[in-house]
């Protein structure tokens, strides 16, 4: 199939066909066409029994020609579709190279270990840092300092993503610019002869210190994890003996991230033969001598890992990072600004990055849009993840279309958007949401209520029936004239049914997304 590009031959030989063309039959076509389209989308739509809000926009990724279009305006909840547009809005603002830094300074008889943002540093990467530190000290001929700071100023603190969200969930942490596993601790626990054994862990890549500087108890009662007193010098937390087991595991988030990585490094510099006090958080920017300092990977390469795995404190982060604002709603509206001056324009609004707060408003036009202009600009496809089509069983199929996106998923809340080739090359942008907004709304914060599974696995039916449909009608019809030139967003080449490809609402049953 040929590029789908505008050459000065193709622009004439198209202008030269559309003059054969009937022109006043066309919009009668397009017309035609576009209500076939509607109604084989509101059958699939009335068989995946949703009870659901459904708004979406395929386009013609090259040019942006709208080519099906249902509930395009209405805002809906983003989930984690929000972040294709903080990724965008990262690389705008800092730049596919920029690099966060964690550094250890020097000043007189005080080491300060100061977080720079880095959303990544984990626990191998602190040890190195670690590692890096003795050998500065040691070169220096330094004795032991007398005290140890941390310092998480690069970033506002601010204490949860989210406030609906429930308290032990491990997606919703504290921000800082003090960051260690994605401020996240594992708890792991057995049954012993005493009762069960539990255990707290800086768990990362070949590394997992003991996390000192929070506690675990048990507790009779329904709530699986709650935080507990916080007044002391540690950040306290209790499970309920009902919901252990004879052994298991689960991530917490860390509400006190200064100490938390505090804690592991004075660990890892001990383990190196480097003594330090306990550590004590400071809100005084570091002064003094860099003794040594770790850069995180480069900032298109985080990106792609927070689109792959959705990491909700990757996406506050380097948002906050690229607005420079101090607070979560100030940066939300600083990308929003951001978007609007690069002409993407609608009923929408953020209230975050990272698409977990409840507030967050979009429009699948909006993402369509963002996907189809901005990510042109940016190498946006390479960095989503590809997501393989799959039958009603959920194995996947042998299939020429292929979907790179980013998905989007609350409770009762299930989206996609990114970008969708069939076989013969033609690619299209497309956004899908989908909400249940009574269920969603009675549900905030609870983790895996009644019925959430099997309607997020029939939403997820839906948005691959839908992909297949667009493929296979504007695939087939782009092939029957492939010298036409393609038309400006919002327009139409109007072709007659017989070009169009049947589409039976039963491909609804056809596959799964995960």
């Amino acid at each position: 199939m040929k590029t789908a590009t505008l050459s000065r031959r193709g622009l004439l030989l198209g202008m030269a066909a559309s003059l054969t063309l009937p022109l006043i039959a066309r919009p009668g076509r397009v017309q035609a066409q576009a209500q076939q389209a509607l109604d084989d989308a509101e059958a699939l739509i009335a068989q995946a029994g949703l009870a659901a809000e459904v708004g979406f926009v395929a386009q013609d990724a090259l040019t942006g020609e709208v080519l099906a279009i249902r509930n395009g305006d209405m805002p809906l909840p983003p989930a984690s579709t929000l972040k294709l547009i903080t990724a965008l809005y990262a690389l705008d603002r800092l730049g596919p190279v920029h690099r966060f830094t964690t550094r250890v300074w020097r000043d007189g008889d005080t080491l300060v270990l100061a977080g720079g943002g880095d959303p990544e540093l984990d626990s191998k990467g602190l040890a190195e840092l670690a590692r890096l530190t003795v050998a500065a000290e040691q070169a220096a001929g330094r004795g032991a300092p007398l005290r140890f700071q941390v310092w998480g100023g690069a970033l506002p603190h601010i204490p949860r993503i989210s406030a609906v969200q429930a308290e032990h969930l491990p997606y919703n942490p504290t921000i800082s610019g003090m960051i260690l596993n994605f401020n996240r601790v594992h708890l792991g626990w057995r049954r012993t002869d005493k009762g069960h054994s539990l255990s707290l862990e800086a768990r990362g890549a070949g590394q997992s210190p003991r996390a000192y500087t929070i506690g675990i108890g048990v507790a009779d009662r329904s709530q699986p994890c709650s935080p507990g007193d916080d007044s002391g010098a540690r950040e306290q937390w209790t499970i309920a003996r009902g919901a252990m087991g004879k052994s298991g595991s689960r991530w917490l988030p860390v509400r006190r991230p200064e100490l938390y990585a505090g804690d592991v490094f004075q660990t890892l510099c001990r383990a190196q033969g480097l003594v330090l006090p306990t550590p004590e958080v400071t809100g005084a920017p570091p002064q003094g001598q860099v003794i040594a300092s770790l850069e995180s990977r480069a900032l298109s390469d985080i990106l792609q890992g927070m689109l792959e795995y959705s990491n909700n404190l990757t996406a506050e982060v380097v948002g906050l990072s690229a607005s420079g604002q101090p607070e979560l709603r100030a940066s939300a509206r600083d990308m929003q600004n951001w978007l609007q001056a690069k002409g993407i324009t609608g009923n929408y609004s953020f209230a975050d990055h990272s698409g977990l707060s409840a507030d967050s408003r979009v429009t699948a036009r909006l993402l369509a849009d963002t996907v189809t202009r901005l990510g042109a600009q940016q190498p946006l496809r390479a960095m989503l993840k590809h997501i393989a089509l799959r039958d009603g069983k959920g194995r996947e199929i042998d299939s020429p279309i292929r979907v790179d996106a980013k998905t989007g998923t609350l409770n009762f809340v299930s989206n996609l958007a990114g970008f969708a080739q069939d076989g013969g090359g033609r690619l299209l942008s497309f956004a899908i949401l989908t909400v249940d907004e009574p269920r969603r709304s009675a549900s905030l914060g609870q983790e895996l209520p009644d019925g959430v599974l099997v309607w997020t696995r029939r939403s997820k039916a839906l948005q691959q029936a839908l992909i297949e449909d667009w493929t296979a009608r504007f695939g087939a019809r782009i092939a029957q004239l492939p010298d036409l030139p393609l038309p400006a967003g919002g327009q139409d080449l109007g072709f007659s049914d017989a070009t169009r490809p049947v589409i039976r609402p039963a491909t609804m049953n056809s596959g799964v997304f995960r």
